[in-house]
């Protein structure tokens, strides 16, 4: 028996165990995810599924969590989100959304393989982005809290941020350039938004699911839901088509309604430029060797935490 055949065979016998019987032949392994081997498969009726096993033990207590988060922002959204049917400390089983994400990452070339053009995405899919974000922004933090989702006011944020970079540069190393541009960030008010917002924070574009002619018509993923920096939600977007892309975005979500403030744009900017601070974490977090690299060469740093010399 191959590999992936012995993980359909796991897998399904554990969908099975909790209720779920789908046609084998009909199982697809995506190995892609971080945090879960997945599964796609049919049941006899023809109903498409997600089978999700957790590949670590600390991912269960993120899908926990992830669970609330989805309870809460499923009534508010004009885009689905994951209905999980079934959800065990083995297994998340939910029926697959309709549509595909807007890009898969390809790990071997590790890039983007697109479904739209990021060089020009269609109007309809920087559109119904706008007004889902919007939607989701509009959450009533109350609610969020109530249900048990974490909530962060403004100075928890930069707070937090600044911790993390300071453990980053503990364990890893920062280059000067970069930590006194994240220093000066942090210190100038003018840069941060007066109030928090209920945001997705892991919004790229293989979590977005868009239909044949470029539309949102859900979102995946929601381990990384709170009431945060509404800003969070641009950043990815932001690394993904550009400035002009994050331009048009911008100009939809206020639009649609969505409260901008003065440098809303610039602090865009500049949360992207901490984004190592997030590999960084993560790769303490899972021990993954190829993150530790990874966040080692955000950082501008080598293996002692020495500053690499600039590129030519």
């Amino acid at each position: 028996m191959t590999t992936e055949n012995l993980i359909i065979k796991n897998i399904l016998d554990l969908a099975a165990r909790s209720g779920l019987n789908v046609v084998a032949e009909s199982a697809e392994v995506n190995e892609s995810g971080l945090d879960f081997l997945a599964v796609f498969a049919k049941t006899e009726d023809g109903e498409s599924w997600v089978i999700r096993q957790p590949r670590r033990s600390d991912v269960v207590e993120s899908a926990a969590y992830e669970r609330k988060v989805l309870k809460v922002v499923q009534p508010y959204l004009p885009v689905a989100v994951p209905d999980w049917r079934i959800c065990t400390p083995e297994l998340i089983a939910y029926p697959r959304l309709e549509g595909q994400p807007a890009a898969t990452i390809n790990p071997e070339a590790m890039n983007y393989d697109w479904i739209i053009d990021p060089q020009a995405p269609p109007e309809a899919f920087i559109q119904s982005l706008a007004e889902s974000i919007v939607a989701l922004h509009g959450i009533d933090p109350a609610i969020a809290e109530t249900a048990g989702v974490r909530v962060k006011q403004p100075a928890d944020v930069r707070r937090i941020l600044s911790d993390r970079m300071d453990e980053v540069k503990r364990v890893f190393g920062v280059s000067e350039s970069l930590w006194q541009r994240w220093q000066a960030w942090l210190a100038e008010d003018s840069y941060w938004p007066p109030h928090s917002s209920f945001i997705h924070g892991d919004l790229h574009p293989g979590h977005i699911v868009v239909d044949s002619d470029g539309k949102v018509t859900g979102l995946l993923d929601w381990t990384e839901g709170e009431v945060a920096d509404p800003a969070s939600d641009f950043t990815v977007y932001y690394a993904a088509f550009g400035e002009l892309g994050l331009d048009r975005l911008l100009a939809e979500y206020k639009k649609a309604g969505g409260t901008t403030w003065p440098r809303m744009k610039n602090h865009i900017v500049e949360l992207y430029a901490a984004y190592p601070v997030l590999i960084a974490i993560f790769a303490l977090k899972s021990g993954l060797e190829e993150y530790v690299s990874m966040a080692r060469s955000s950082l501008g740093v080598n293996e002692y935490g020495e500053e690499l010399p600039p590129q030519a």
